[in-house]
C-alpha cells in the first residue's frame, strides 16, 4: 500500500510538472510597454505601445507617439498623438489582431520584443 501511495504521488507530481510546462510563454510576455523610434527626410517619430490584459482574450493597447516634421532640414515642434486600440489574442497563431483594421502583433519574448507590420518595437517593462 505505501508503494502505491509513493506511486501516485510520483505521477500526480509529474502531471504537475507537465502542466506547469505547457503555459503559453507568448501570452504571458504580451503585457507592457513598447517602444520603437524611427526617422527620416521629412520626420522624426518615437512610438510606445502600452499592452494591458482586460479579460480572457481582450488586450488595451495604449499608442502614444511623439514626432517632430522636418521642414526645409529643420526639426518643427515636437506633437503627439495618442490612439487606443482594443486586440484579440490567438492562440493558435500567437498574435494579437487589431479589432479595428485588423493590424497583427506579433511577440518574440526571446528577443523582448514585438512587430507590428514590419515595425519592430523593444519591451522596456
Amino acid at each position: 500500500m505505501k508503494n502505491l501511495l509513493l506511486k501516485m504521488g510520483a505521477i500526480m507530481l509529474g502531471l504537475v510538472v507537465l502542466l506547469g510546462c505547457s503555459s503559453d510563454k507568448v501570452r504571458d510576455f504580451i503585457p507592457g510597454v513598447y517602444v520603437n523610434s524611427a526617422g527620416g527626410e521629412f520626420s522624426v517619430a518615437s512610438d510606445t505601445l502600452a499592452v494591458e490584459l482586460i479579460e480572457g482574450n481582450n488586450y488595451l493597447i495604449h499608442r502614444m507617439t511623439g514626432f517632430n516634421l522636418v521642414t526645409n532640414g529643420k526639426l518643427g515642434k515636437r506633437e503627439y498623438e495618442v490612439e487606443k486600440w482594443i486586440g484579440v489574442y490567438s492562440s493558435d497563431t500567437q498574435r494579437l489582431t487589431e479589432t479595428k483594421k485588423g493590424k497583427l502583433i506579433s511577440f518574440f519574448p526571446e528577443k523582448g520584443s514585438l512587430m507590428v507590420g514590419q515595425r519592430v518595437y523593444r519591451k522596456v517593462d
